[in-house]
């Protein structure tokens, strides 16, 4: 037992092991996919997403066996990068030549102005990006995420007094995140965190998502009372989910391309 003790205590956590390893596809294509051996998996799993395609390997994965379920996937593979490419190329914010921007569903014209320091503020019909001659990109990358997240306050805070008095409390703390595959999530000790690209899409679906989420401060899990709580608050829940599955890559997608200042495909 104590060695056991000893050794579960000296042991060095696992990390995650990365390469890249390049895909011949029948029509010739050859595509670059990230290989990434994580401690935590317990199955071959192949995805693709705004950043590219990925093959997760558990620990005791063979390399040959990766290459196997490549190869077996290779076509599911082929019809998920032709969704990523058969859309235009994401936005990129380039000063003087963005000329509208993804908020709350629409694409709303963009102005530029010289300013003392970068800010960006909308008015009744359009966006205005104040920053000076020498900002930086990753400056005016940074006012943007900062204009997005205000807005998605102020969404938000225009909504949660309607939800709040049916609840058994209110969220001890709000976060805006960019994540990679969630919407939103309710941490055990109430804290609440949603993606920031919800602003980017319509207000309808950006508000289903709070319902969510606040409805599991009524039940953790998806059981038929947790939809039940949400259809009574929420009625339209099932349409705001659809547009999710038609647009919710893009708008990922875009955020990541705008803040990062790196194009990808849309999907």
């Amino acid at each position: 037992m104590q060695s056991l003790l000893r050794r579960l205590i000296s042991s060095r956590p696992q990390t995650l092991e990365r390469d890249v390893v390049t895909l011949t596809l029948e029509q010739g294509q050859r595509v670059d996919i990230k290989r990434v051996r994580d401690p935590r998996a317990k199955r071959i799993k192949l995805s693709v997403d705004e950043r590219g395609a990925r093959l997760t390997l558990p620990a005791r994965a063979s390399l040959v066996s990766g290459d196997r379920f490549l190869l077996e996937h290779r076509q599911w593979l082929l019809a998920q990068l032709e969704i990523y490419t058969s859309h235009d190329t994401l936005p990129l914010l380039v000063r003087e030549t963005t000329a509208a921007l993804p908020l709350r569903g629409e694409s709303v014209p963009l102005l530029w102005h010289e300013g003392r320091y970068a800010r960006l503020s909308l008015s009744e019909h359009a966006l205005h990006f104040h920053a000076p001659a020498r900002a930086s990109d990753a400056t005016l990358r940074r006012a943007l995420r900062e204009f997005y997240e205000a807005e998605a306050r102020t969404d938000i805070g225009r909504w949660l007094p309607k939800y709040l008095p049916s609840l058994p409390r209110a969220p001890t703390r709000l976060r805006l995140k960019v994540m990679s595959s969630q919407w939103g999530s309710l941490s055990p000790d109430g804290s609440l965190a949603l993606d920031l690209a919800l602003v980017l899409g319509r207000e309808s679906a950006f508000e289903y998502v709070l319902v969510h989420e606040l409805c599991h401060l009524l039940h953790a899990d998806h059981s038929r009372n947790f939809w039940r709580e949400v259809e009574a608050r929420f009625p339209a829940w099932r349409g705001e989910r659809e547009y999710f599955h038609a647009e919710g890559r893009k708008l990922k997608g875009s955020l990541r391309a705008l803040l990062s200042g790196q194009a990808t495909d849309a999907t």
